[in-house]
């Protein structure tokens, strides 16, 4: 099975362990996920969420099987550069179950006789397996054997191929820096290489960006490592929209920047609307304001009977307004006929809907 087969089977199979409880999880949770699972200690065991504590799920977690798992728990990322391979994150994020990919420069394997292997983020916040340990022919032992040029001695610099006369070479930076210069060379017979040896810069980050009506949670640095990490919280009453965590990527620039979205005031007074599944008075709700992206649910007067019908707007930063079928009532017939609202009087039936046109 080709690696990128294999991946997608492994990702499918965590995945769908998360959203499945019970009788259909047991059937679902094999007692290894990946062949190179091996564990010392599991957390408790258990068949459906109420067996767990506060925060702990009943999840598949490897060969311990069913157990209680804290989901948002994670494992270290971003790894350090390793030698002769690289590391790729095939989940949006480290957490519970999240894969990676260790896969060897070319020319170089693993002990298995394999050139990459998957671990996954167990409930002990470690990857399953081993730390792999990539091993090839060694080029610089070759390049004493026989009539070469010679090799720079660069640390972040990685080369594939044989430095001898009349081979060719390429150069590969390690995760966090960029090649500058040629990415192939050829050992002349003069044992000198055609081109000069290019060299790795690292890539750093600028000081990332504030956000409007938000706070950003960082050790203050002129540039910032890839793989760094930085934090996002939004003043009271706004609401985070996209991830709070930024990292500094292998181009130079940040992941997403959140954005901090404004709540909405409900655009009623006298009469009662249905947020989160709840009906309240607008003055019921705290500071009578709902966050972004949040329901509201308004009543409206059938234009023919007398019957009450709703239709729903949402909040989207700061703005939220009331359908145009709604009409505010007046404080007379609040103070008055408070049962008469058309919040408060019978729902229209199916049939009556039929006539009802929304702008």
């Amino acid at each position: 099975m080709q690696t990128s087969q294999l991946l997608l089977l492994l990702c499918v199979g965590p995945l769908n362990s998360l959203s499945v409880q019970s009788a259909e999880v047991v059937e679902q949770c094999p007692e290894s996920i990946l062949s190179n699972e091996r564990r010392r200690t599991c957390p408790k065991k258990c068949q459906q969420d109420s067996d767990c504590g506060n925060k702990r799920q009943c999840l598949c977690d490897g060969p311990c099987g069913l157990s209680c798992v804290a989901p948002g728990r994670t494992c270290p990322w971003p790894l350090p550069a390793g030698r002769h391979f690289d590391v790729t994150l095939h989940s949006p994020s480290p957490a519970f179950s999240a894969l990676m990919e260790v896969r060897c420069h070319p020319g170089y394997t693993m002990a298995s006789g394999l050139d990459a292997v998957i671990r996954r983020c167990q409930s002990d916040r470690k990857w399953s397996g081993d730390d792999p340990e990539c091993t090839g022919r060694n080029i610089e032992t070759e390049a004493k054997s026989k009539p070469s040029c010679p090799l720079p001695d660069h640390e972040l610099l990685f080369i594939h191929g044989s430095p001898a006369v009349g081979m060719s070479v390429q150069y590969q930076c390690s995760p966090g820096s960029v090649l500058v210069g040629n990415s192939e060379n050829f050992c002349h017979r003069d044992q000198t290489w055609r081109y000069p040896h290019p060299i790795c810069q690292r890539v750093f980050c600028p000081p990332p960006q504030e956000v409007n009506q938000g706070y950003l949670v960082a050790v203050q640095k002129s540039k910032y490592n890839v793989g760094d990490s930085v934090y996002y919280l939004c003043k009271k009453t706004f609401l985070l929209d996209g991830l709070n965590q930024v990292t500094c990527q292998l181009d130079g620039t940040w992941s997403t920047i959140p954005t901090c979205r404004a709540s909405c005031p409900i655009p009623a007074q006298r009469s009662r609307v249905i947020v989160g599944a709840v009906k309240s008075w607008p003055y019921d709700v705290t500071d009578g304001l709902v966050t972004h992206s949040k329901n509201v649910t308004f009543f409206c007067k059938h234009p023919e009977r007398f019957c009450s019908f709703t239709a729903t707007e949402t909040c989207f930063d700061g703005m939220l307004t009331a359908p145009s079928c709604y009409s505010e009532p007046t404080w007379l017939q609040y103070k008055l006929f408070p049962h008469r609202l058309v919040s408060e009087i019978t729902p229209c039936e199916p049939a009556d809907l039929d006539l009802v046109t929304l702008e």
